[in-house]
């Protein structure tokens, strides 16, 4: 269930690790797996739904430009709002070479990452911020900083996001610069799959929110992004070939599942 707008301080699980056939998970006092990175391969996303929350990287004008940069030479900015494993993190830092912030409330979660599972040191363009993630999305300071936000906000229970309602959503939007591009990880086969998905179209417009359908495990990634249009079938599949050949993700494969949302959900509550 989605806390409120300002939860009270939650127990928080300490993060432990396993390792299985050259892979390293992350957990949260339970089974649940919360990431992973292959030991030989640390940059490489693993998990296929994390590779297919990278499909903001289809919707993004900045990332395409030809510069790549703000005219104040500035790269472009990318906001994780959960750390998980941290196999965004250190993507969007060490292969994009974007600005990099992510948001994790908890900071057994942080020291994992950073002892077992590659995390750099904070640097010019990484900040990772204990911080929770409510709190910094509704932060004024923040608006319009963001080109990509990744949201994947589960507890340790992995059951539902702990921030769903629609004012966090109003936030998360408010964090993207215009043409900026929101990815949210949710359980396609869970009953708030429905609440959520209307949440975020209610915000964001039907007409800017696009979803990939649901992984094996059930995970579905949602796209949203702040003003523009959608590029047209023939530009994404320009981007998704380049995206394939300079980062090694299936960007072709994802083309393939993307769809708009079912036209009936139910209203929010």
């Amino acid at each position: 269930m989605a806390t409120s707008r300002k939860p009270k301080t939650p127990t928080l699980a300490p993060a432990t690790m396993s390792e299985f056939d050259g892979v390293r998970y992350l957990h949260l006092g339970t089974p649940w797996v919360q990431g992973a990175m292959r030991i030989a391969k640390p940059h490489k996303i693993e998990l296929e739904y994390v590779q297919r929350m990278m499909a903001w990287m289809l919707l993004s004008g900045r990332l395409h430009a030809a510069a790549g940069k703000d005219q104040d030479g500035e790269p472009p900015h990318a906001v994780q709002l959960g750390l998980g494993a941290a196999a965004i993190t250190r993507f969007c830092h060490k292969k994009l070479r974007w600005r990099t912030t992510a948001v994790e409330i908890n900071p057994s979660v942080i020291g994992v990452c950073r002892l077992w599972f590659k995390l750099p040191a904070d640097d010019a363009r990484l900040a990772v911020i204990e911080a929770d993630a409510g709190a910094y999305a509704a932060d004024a300071a923040h608006a319009g900083r963001a080109d990509a936000l990744c949201v994947d906000l589960y507890d340790h229970d992995a059951a539902a996001p702990v921030l769903d309602d629609e004012a966090f959503y109003r936030d998360c939007h408010a964090l993207l610069a215009e043409g900026g591009v929101m990815s949210v990880n949710l359980f396609g086969r869970d009953v708030s799959f429905d609440r959520s998905a209307r949440r975020i179209a209610t915000v964001f417009g039907t007409g800017r929110i696009l979803m990939l359908k649901p992984t094996r495990e059930g995970n579905t990634i949602l796209l949203a992004w702040r003003g523009g249009d959608r590029p047209g079938r023939e530009e994404l599949e320009r981007r998704a070939v380049a995206i394939e050949a300079k980062f090694d993700l299936p960007a072709r494969k994802w083309l393939k599942l993307l769809q708009n949302l079912p036209e009936r959900l139910p209203t929010a509550a």
